[in-house]
């Protein structure tokens, strides 16, 4: 049984333990912003809660998502995430050419949970 066989238990699970440690990606990102280079003690404790929340579904998600997978998806979700709610709730711009390019990373964070899946069916 190889590594790859050894991930594939749990699966549904390991999705959305990656979906909460991209929504907590986001919140540390926003806090880190609020922080203002850790110098806002409230915004720096939210800001240590939400790493630690983070790395802690990551690391969770990568026992059954390979490796490469799980960190691009948990990386899209972080930045499309931190890009709109920053724009919403800190005023930041946002442009039709960012909108475009983060609809394309959101398309590659669809296109690679519909490989897995495919994957994993090709394995029952």
């Amino acid at each position: 049984m190889t590594a790859t066989d050894q991930k594939s238990p749990g699966n549904g699970r390991a999705w959305a333990m990656l979906l909460l440690a991209g929504v907590f990606e986001i919140g540390y990102a926003l806090s880190v912003g609020g922080s203002q280079a850790f110098t806002v003690p409230s915004w720096s404790i939210a800001a240590l809660v939400f790493f630690l929340l983070t790395l802690y579904f990551l690391s969770g998600a990568l026992r059954s998502i390979d490796v490469g997978i799980g960190y691009a998806v948990w990386a899209g979700i972080g930045s499309v995430g931190a890009a709109v709610f920053g724009s919403v709730l800190l005023d930041q711009p946002l442009t039709i050419a960012q909108t475009f390019w983060l609809a394309v990373i959101i398309a590659g964070v669809v296109w690679l949970k519909l490989a897995d899946s495919i994957k994993l069916q090709g394995r029952a």
